[in-house]
């Protein structure tokens, strides 16, 4: 009888759990129960289940840098109790400066419900919850709903709920528990290290390990987690929060641990760190796409990194070396297979510098180097190496020796071309000088491919390549283009004279570069080393020119060889970047555009104040940059914009490297600056500006970004 009295009850109450979903504003909340129904003194699942607006998130137990957690508060009959919400692993949701963790789309919250033992088959209860949300985008909103379940009280076990059965056993599944892990903690300078070992880890794939802890104030979110693999587990490398600056440090470390699919809980005691935990360098690293380049494959990465290279011959980056394609171009008038050929060769020293610098920058970054593009001008000796060679290009236009040929046939020897080796020559050091700006299409391209395995980033900076050497070698294999170019002649070797001026100029600007890298000490040694390779260089014009009239040479090129490797090898001269006091950011320009130098903590602050903020990632070698601060930001129209929206203005300087500026532009997709940010009034993701700039273009930007919603 009292199967037959269960069987039907349960047929007569067969879906009858009943729970209306609330819309809250940017939530679809509702009560759900893995089971139609509940016996006296059973346990079952139940769950808030948000549906979040798009754009929108909610947050977990530990909200990360801001934010609040979901709270729930039961009203039940007597004798009923319902659990605190198992928590399913979080999401990191970077906004700004800062990490909040948190759900996006859909979550369910399980909780554990259980009647009392006296609870009566055949009666009905409603179970009320009042749910407090804080939702959040580029705002943040508070939301409640009154939320309500009715479930019949069956004989026996109620069936499962066909609809919502399955999804909170795999939410409680799925949620973080413990496994029978040991962990330690222990301060380090700057540090925390935290180790954890056991059964579970060993072997397990460690690939974008992650730690999120339960306490909002021991770690600081925002800071990027190393990892370090051993035998029995891994060690994780955190940036201390609050907690551990106060006289009684935290007494233990609790969170979870979560990993490729999944995720445990861990509690860690300070002591000793168990050998176990390292040893084994870091793990391979699985990274997430950033911003503004998650939704790209490899086909349309190329193409973009293609349309990029293209646009790149047209910045401002480009203009250096303009006077050495132009050199180029005229002596090709008229001599359709010497066209071919150079345009070939300078096709194949940009692709083997684009490849080569790729290839680097790439084994770099997998070593664990915060780099993007344009890393080679983050180093003094480079730019410094860089300005004397620029030097030694200008005087060779400007005729004080000669490369490759005689001074008699110096004019015939331009009009021909300068030989392949001078060609392949002015595509490497195109792509040097170029390639660290950012030209539209570029920046997403170069952020996608840095977080794909080598040979699809390859092939990403294959098409770029491509695209920056594809104006020059076409002009070589096309007649027509070919044919409305001047014909080589006298005028050659006034023209060659006049193109040494734009390389002196180069010159200037990249000892303005050392000088914001190292300090006004690097001008008189840098000085003193352009003398002395200037006075090789006329040596060895000299040396050339005993050998036209038949003299002997050795004792003039020999002369000229060691002035020449005591200029560039270093000596007395080199600039001595390691000892020299560096800089702080460069002055105000000549539109005095008052600034702040770039922090996390200072953005954070302005945020908070409710300050629209205006962000440029810029570097004194990205000439894009430099040119879009003097037409574009050092202008009275963005001046008065800012002075009127009372915003800030902030420059991350990446002139020489700084990880965490590093690690932003990654965080934005790109690799490589210039990079504008304008965040507004009312806080959340900031609004990226175009790579080249207009005064209009950023006063609008502020203009909106102060406006209230």
């Amino acid at each position: 009888m009292r199967i037959l009295l269960g069987a039907l009850v349960a047929l007569i109450f067969s879906g009858a759990s009943f729970a209306q979903p609330v819309n809250t504003g940017h939530i679809q909340a509702e009560l759900v129960a893995g089971t139609q129904g509940i016996a006296p003194g059973q346990t079952i699942q139940v769950a808030l289940r948000q549906k979040i607006q798009k754009d929108w998130h909610t947050y977990w137990r530990n909200a990360g840098d801001s934010g609040e957690a979901t709270k729930i508060k039961w009203t039940l009959p007597p004798g009923w109790t319902a659990s605190d919400f198992t928590w399913p692993t979080p999401h990191r949701l970077p906004v700004g400066p800062l990490v909040n963790y948190g759900y996006e789309g859909e979550v369910l919250l399980p909780v554990t419900l259980t009647a009392p033992a006296n609870a009566k088959p055949g009666q009905t209860i409603t179970l009320t919850a009042a749910a407090a949300f804080l939702v959040c985008a580029d705002i943040c909103v508070p939301e409640d709903a009154v939320l309500k379940l009715t479930l019949p009280v069956t004989p026996g076990p109620a069936p499962a709920d066909p609809r919502w059965s399955a999804r909170i056993a795999r939410a409680v599944a799925d949620a973080p528990k413990p496994a029978g892990l040991a962990g330690a903690f222990e301060k380090q300078g700057d540090t925390v290290k935290l180790a954890i070992t056991g059964a579970t880890l060993k072997g397990a794939d460690l690939s974008g390990a992650y730690f999120y802890p339960f306490s909002g104030t021991v770690i600081d979110h925002a800071r990027p987690q190393a990892i370090e693999r051993g035998p029995d587990g891994l060690t994780v490398t955190l940036t201390p929060g609050y907690d551990f600056q106060s006289p009684t440090p935290p007494k233990q470390l609790a969170g979870v641990l979560a990993l490729a699919g999944k995720a445990y809980e861990v509690t860690a005691a300070p002591g000793p760190l168990p050998p176990g935990a390292s040893g084994l360098g870091p793990p391979p690293v699985k990274v997430t796409a950033p911003a503004g380049a998650a939704n790209l494959g490899l086909v349309s990465a190329a193409f973009f990194a293609l349309l990029g290279g293209l646009i790149l011959n047209l910045m401002p980056c480009v203009f250096p070396v303009l006077a050495m394609k132009a050199a180029s171009l005229a002596g090709h008038g008229g001599h359709e297979a010497r066209a071919r050929g150079q345009g070939i060769a300078f096709g194949a020293g940009v692709l083997v510098t684009f490849l080569s610098l790729a290839g680097l920058l790439i084994a770099l970054r997998a070593a664990g180097a915060q780099l993007g593009w344009g890393f080679q001008l983050q180093d003094p000796p480079v730019v410094a190496a860089l300005a004397l060679l620029m030097l030694a290009v200008a005087l060779n236009l400007s005729g004080l020796f000669e490369v490759g040929t005689s001074l008699q046939g110096a004019g015939t020897g331009l009009a021909s071309g300068g030989g392949l080796a001078g060609s392949f020559f002015t595509g490497v050091l195109a792509v040097v000088v170029a390639a660290p700006c950012t030209a539209p299409f570029m920046g997403p391209a170069i952020g996608w491919a840095l977080t794909q395995p080598p040979a699809a980033a390859l092939v990403v900076f294959l098409g770029l390549a491509i695209g920056f050497a594809l104006p020059f070698v076409s002009v070589a294999f096309i007649p027509g283009l070919l044919a409305r170019l001047p014909r080589p002649g006298a005028w050659m070797e006034t023209f060659k004279k006049a193109l040494a001026f734009p390389m002196f100029a180069t010159v200037a600007w990249l000892v303005w570069v050392l000088t914001v890298q190292v300090g006004s000490d690097a001008v008189p040694r840098i000085l003193g080393a352009a003398i002395v390779l200037a006075l090789a260089l006329w040596i060895a014009g000299t040396a050339q020119k005993r050998v036209a009239t038949g003299g002997r040479p050795i004792v003039l090129a020999s002369l000229a060889a060691g002035l020449g490797l005591i200029a560039v090898g270093g000596g007395a001269f080199w600039p001595q970047y390691t000892l020299a006091a560096p800089t702080q950011a460069v002055g105000a320009d000549a539109a005095h555009l008052d600034y702040e130098p770039y922090t996390p903590e200072r953005l954070a602050a302005l945020q908070a104040e409710g300050r629209p903020v205006l962000v440029n990632y810029t570097a004194a070698w990205c000439v894009s940059c430099q040119v879009n601060d003097r037409v574009a930001l050092s202008t009275k129209a963005v001046s008065e914009a800012l002075t009127r929206h009372n915003a800030v203005y902030l420059k991350a300087d990446w002139t020489k490297r700084d990880p965490a500026i590093a690690a932003e532009l990654a965080r934005f997709g790109r690799a490589g600056v210039p990079l504008y940010l304008v965040y507004g009034a009312r806080g959340g993701e900031p609004v990226i500006l175009p790579s080249i700039l207009t005064a209009g273009v950023v006063v609008k930007a502020l203009d909106a970004a102060a406006k209230p919603s």
